[in-house]
């Protein structure tokens, strides 16, 4: 199958993954609670950065300050653990969803609690990751941006499918990054094709949604405008990375030998590269 075709079919699974939201609204509240959070978080550390130096950048940041790394870590290290914590929530309700069950809140929550530990240690491998791309960065200059620029895709890719692993198969940090690693060698066309679908969607959205949004609220007056549309970018983002945790779970659950109603079987069953399946759920 060409490439081309991936993507098509991929774009068929996006379209497949956003019917299932358009069913189970309120699995959009998982990645609204997650970038309410985040919000709060990045408000919380920039206020115990500044505040104490009267909002002085240059006396708060001291290059190659132990500080200040350890204060990057701790960042990152919250911020993955909110998107992790959240998104493996909604992965749940989808798998819930998907055996036929109806799925609340309340259930994806409390199956995140239960694998907290688990969160939590990926959590501090993937800020320790991006502590390592912002040392590049640092170091490098030019050349470390571009580094960690290529890395970062890299990274992106090669954890797509971490989160249903650290959910269902019991797997340390690394062990679990290494079984993501060879889903995506198993699954790179449909998951590379329906990425890039959500993407364009999400271009198409905002800009749909987005700009209307800024005129009409600049009618009124110009901080309007821009309130409505950043309101707008947030709703079309939220319903973005629900639908592609859906498609997330859809493809972990066919890997896994599970059939998805909501998806097109036959779809699936053309673009998925036969290789050995291990039952694991």
């Amino acid at each position: 199958m060409g490439f081309l075709d991936r993507l098509s079919n991929g774009w068929k699974l996006s379209m497949s993954s956003f019917n299932v939201l358009k069913k189970n609204k309120q699995l959009l509240l998982f990645p609204l609670f997650s970038g309410i959070a985040l919000i709060l978080l990045t408000v919380s550390f920039l206020a115990i950065l500044f505040v104490p130096s009267g909002w002085d950048f240059e006396r708060t940041f001291e290059e190659g300050s132990i500080g200040n790394y350890i204060l990057i870590f701790l960042f990152y290290l919250i911020n993955y653990f909110v998107i992790v914590f959240f998104n493996m929530a909604l992965i749940h309700c989808a798998r819930i969803y998907f055996e036929g069950g109806k799925p609340t809140v309340r259930d994806g929550i409390n199956f995140s609690m239960s694998r907290i530990g688990a969160i939590l240690a990926w959590s501090a491998v993937a800020a320790t990751v991006g502590l390592i791309f912002r040392l590049i960065e640092e170091y490098l200059g030019r050349i470390g941006q571009i580094i960690t620029a290529i890395l970062g895709i890299a990274w992106s890719v090669t954890t797509f499918f971490v989160v249903p692993v650290l959910a269902y198969e019991n797997l340390a940090p690394i062990d679990a990054y290494r079984r993501s690693v060879a889903i995506i060698k198993e699954k790179w066309g449909e998951s590379l094709g329906a990425t890039f679908s959500f993407g364009i969607v999400q271009f198409l959205a905002v800009i749909l949604v987005a700009i209307p949004l800024f005129f009409l609220g600049s009618l009124i007056h110009f901080f309007v405008g821009i309130f409505l549309a950043a309101i707008g970018v947030m709703l079309v983002i939220t319903t973005i990375s629900a639908a592609q945790a859906i498609f997330i779970s859809a493809v972990y659950f066919n890997i896994n030998d599970k059939p998805v109603a909501e998806f097109n079987s036959e779809t699936l069953d053309g673009i998925f590269i036969q290789k050995e399946k291990k039952g694991l759920l």
